[in-house]
């Protein structure tokens, strides 16, 4: 096999045969190295330098390597850009070890199992998913290693296992080899595919090994014995994660059920146009809802405030439990900031906990909990006269668990736990032993020299030390005659003799291993505490669900101080009345100037469908996502940005907002278009919301124009949802006239000689005119331009409504002859009265057909053009 044939790389190659998905980093000495196509691979995407083993052989082996203590931050950019990872480590000492050290696969790392807590973003969910079909059911499980939680839930369509899977982002998703991904790539960008054999989907072997996992006789005490497809997907994702973390996950103790139907629903387009927690341009957090909300002291709160955004409530009774917990604490601000303060002692209890379950916490870690558990009883302490906390204060606060872990471990132990220094003496005798010889053995020699001299008179006897010859006593040969019978003669010189004696030999035996043997029992008294910790998880992890609750309302409290947020109404009404109503995140930017508040009021019975018109730029989709994002916080149980607001239940949110290319999937930006508006159409009820802007932008006038109007009209009368329909379709407006149940507004403009002014607040009524010339005067367009647009739109107003059919030849250049042309009188229409025009349009209209077309026809009509 020329340069590959050596133990080494035999090695190497038996365990990457084993693994041959991953890319495998093999541990030698100070360095993980990585071999072949692996090495071509992580050079590229980690920028390393590619280098070969063997560089003189025919065929050089290539050869990348990290150091070992960089191994988190690798690992990190390597599950980002979606690779796997086996980390094949040394699992001997290589100073005792015979021959070739031994290696193996300690773990494998993939985007959603086994990377280190600590390298996870702290207020974020590392969820692994698992999708499973039965028949027409399908099942979706979350999984989340690094805290042990794990939920399960059945739905009905791909569709909505997509948007369930958008909602929560996960890392990495496993589904069967069977199952096809397509469906899921959209709401997936970013995330892994997995896929599995069929058998680790089987339903009724995965029931059974989940209440094996659990220790139960059956699952009906988690209340999902029921949700089978649901059940294949949980177990085929915590079998993965078992297989590849090499640990049983025992902190995983229980498995939770939940309703998608509970729960508002929020598609990938809304999430994305509401800037939940992705901004449209950019990366981060910042200009995000979650930015602006997450004023948590705790990584846990935040993950858990994180939830409440992902999964606003549909049951009025939790939201104004949560709205009683913010009220409580922005009442009272001394109790709020000692709270906060306290909080921010409070470790990461959930990940912690984690690591304590899997063996890998260490003694910072320990400290960290204990640190924790004793700064609880104060945080409770505050919260015991509130009536809205009564379920968030808990009788056990694990005060043994942190004596326990107080009483053996010091104050600030180092890093590594291996090394010593981590227990506390006077907890063991025998390791004080230890301690003492490694720490005082020189002054222990020492002294043992002194009281040698003064006992055989000798001044010049010293005690000394060579690895070879370990301790002895060297004694001049001047000396030899006052040299007692007891020392034992070790070595003769040619100036000197060295003895030993019973005392330094079993004094030698001690010292030479004193500190291995230390650090040895040292780390088998940690590892006893670790596992007396483990025992108690069930416990720390019930006091982290308490913390996070409380460090989540807290937040929302601050939040709702500092920006003047008020207690909405909810109710099961389908109404919807805000009063001065702000955009929480924009009114926190620095725009040059201020924000002006706006009124909504829709009604079920009354005024439910606004069209809302006015020039670009003054602030309609600002306006309108403003009052999505009050109903979705308002759901969420945080107060909101307004003077006041009453919402009825919103079961789903839908946005249409925006224009983009979807490039990876082929669509063009009136696809995308298209295809978020049908999802609307089929989807919203009577009881959602739906916000949409300039829809049918993208095509030629006329056929968006039907569009938008045929759209309308769907929502209006069949749909029944409350709505707010931003267009530049000034002919929409006339749909007030002839639906009950629609009205008109606008955005108010003040018009100074050429110049516009946005006066940024919504009024009565449609838009007279949509002032895009001046926008784009205002976006410094060239003024030669700017007037050739003027000319040409005077020359479009005066001749549509005589012949539309020759507007062509406005465009036909800036000539005189084009001038001309433009200027020759039109053949008269045939004249007829507005009774003729209506009469006409009714008969062309099928309350059952929502074709554009028959809405194109109706719209001709109206306007005299057909």
């Amino acid at each position: 096999m020329g340069s590959i044939d050596t133990p080494m790389f035999r090695q190497y190659l038996e365990l990457k045969d084993q693994h041959p998905e991953c890319l495998m980093f093999f541990r030698m000495g100070d360095f993980y190295e990585l071999f072949f196509d692996d090495a071509v691979v992580a050079a590229e995407i980690l920028e390393l330098t590619l280098t070969s083993r063997n560089k003189n052989a025919p065929n050089p082996i290539p050869m990348a390597g990290i150091p070992h203590h960089a191994l988190p931050g690798y690992l990190r950019t390597m599950t980002e850009a979606g690779f796997k990872v086996a980390i094949a480590d040394q699992v001997e000492d290589p100073r005792t070890a015979k021959g070739l050290v031994r290696r193996e696969v300690v773990r494998v790392v993939t985007p959603g199992v086994g990377m280190n807590p600590d390298d996870l973003a702290p207020r974020e969910a590392c969820w692994l998913a698992g999708v499973h079909r039965e028949r027409k059911t399908w099942g979706v499980a979350l999984l989340d290693v690094s805290t042990g939680e794990l939920r399960v839930t059945e739905m009905k369509d791909i569709a909505a296992v997509a948007d369930e899977l958008g909602r929560v982002e996960p890392r990495e998703v496993v589904i069967s080899e069977s199952l096809s991904a397509e469906e899921l790539e959209a709401p997936l960008k970013g995330a892994a595919i997995t896929r599995l054999d069929e058998g680790d989907f089987e339903v009724d072997a995965a029931i059974t090994a989940l209440c094996e996992h659990f220790e139960v006789a059956d699952l009906r005490g988690f209340g999902c014995d029921g949700l089978r497809p649901g059940l294949a997907a949980a177990w085929a994702a915590l079998d993965y994660a078992t297989k590849n973390s090499r640990s049983e996950l025992p902190h995983l103790s229980r498995i939770r059920p939940y309703t998608v139907s509970h729960c508002m629903v929020l598609d990938q387009a809304t999430r994305r146009n509401l800037e939940l927690t992705r901004p449209m341009r950019g990366t981060g957090r910042k200009g995000t809802l979650i930015h602006l909300l997450d004023r948590t002291a705790t990584a846990m709160g935040g993950r858990l405030l994180r939830d409440w955004l992902a999964y606003p409530l549909l049951d009025i009774g939790r939201i104004q439990a949560r709205q009683d917990g913010v009220a409580a604490l922005a009442a009272d601000n001394a109790l709020r900031r000692e709270l906060r303060g306290l909080l921010r002692e409070v470790s990461d209890l959930e990940r912690i906990g984690g690591k304590v379950a899997q063996g890998t916490a260490g003694a910072r870690d320990l400290v960290g909990l204990r640190n924790s558990l004793e700064a609880l009883p104060r945080v409770f302490e505050l919260l015991k006269g509130l009536q809205a906390f009564a379920r968030h204060v808990p009788q056990d606060l694990a005060g043994e668990v942190s004596k326990d872990i107080g009483d053996w471990l010091v104050a600030d132990p180092p890093q590594q736990i291996t090394e010593g220094g981590v227990i506390r003496e006077g907890q063991d005798a025998a390791l004080d032993e230890l301690i003492g010889l490694s720490r005082d053995g020189k002054s222990m020699i020492a002294a043992m020299e002194e009281r040698e001299r003064k006992a055989t008179g000798i001044s010049s006897l010293k005690i000394r030390f060579n690895r070879v010859m370990g301790y002895y006593i060297e004694i001049t040969r001047a000396n030899l005659h006052k040299v007692p019978e007891s020392y034992l003669r070790k070595q003769t010189l040619k100036n000197n003799e060295r003895y030993f004696t019973p005392e330094l030999k079993e004094f030698e035996e001690k010292i030479l291993n004193a500190d291995e043997r230390r650090k040895a029992l040292e780390y088998e008294r940690f590892v006893e505490l670790r596992e007396r910790v483990a025992e108690q998880l069930g416990r720390i992890q019930g006091l982290a669900r308490m913390v996070a609750a409380v460090d989540a309302l807290a937040g929302l409290a601050e939040v709702a101080v500092d920006n003047r947020y008020v207690r909405p109404t909810v109710n099961d009404s389908k109404d919807l009345a805000i009063v001065a109503g702000r955009h929480p995140v924009v009114e926190q930017m620095n725009l040059g100037e201020r924000f002006v508040p706006n009124d909504i009021a829709l009604s079920h019975e009354g005024r439910r469908f606004l069209i809302v018109t006015g020039p670009n730029m003054s602030g309609k989709s600002t306006s309108m996502r403003q009052v999505a994002l009050i109903v979705l916080m308002a759901q969420m149980g945080s107060f909101v940005p307004a003077e006041s607001a009453t919402v009825g239940l919103c079961d789903r949110i839908f946005t249409r907002v925006g224009a983009s290319d979807d490039l990876t999937s082929g669509q063009s930006t009136f696809m995308v278009e298209m295809s978020e508006t049908a999802n609307i159409l089929h989807h919203a009820t009577d009881r959602s919301l739906v916000v949409m802007d300039e829809i049918g932008r993208g095509t030629s006038t006329y056929d968006g124009l039907a569009i938008a109007w045929a759209v309308a009209e769907a929502i209006h009368d069949r749909i029944q949802s409350r709505c707010l329909f931003a267009t530049h379709y000034h002919e929409l407006t006339e749909l007030a006239d002839r639906k009950d149940h629609v009205a008109n507004v606008s955005v108010a403009v003040s018009e100074w000689g050429e110049k516009i002014i946005f006066l940024r607040t919504l009024k009565e009524g449609g838009a007279s005119r949509s002032y895009g010339i001046q926008c784009a005067r205002l976006a410094g367009m060239p003024r030669p331009v700017i007037s050739r647009a003027k000319a040409l739109l005077k020359r479009l107003e005066q001749h549509a409504a005589s012949n539309p059919r020759d507007q062509l030849t406005l465009f036909g250049g800036g000539g005189e002859e084009a001038a001309e042309e433009a200027a020759a009188p039109e053949p008269a229409a045939p004249v007829a009265t507005a009774e003729d025009k209506l009469r006409e349009a009714l008969a062309l209209i099928d309350p059952n057909t929502l074709s554009p077309f028959k809405a194109l026809e109706v719209i001709f009509h109206l306007k005299g053009l057909a």
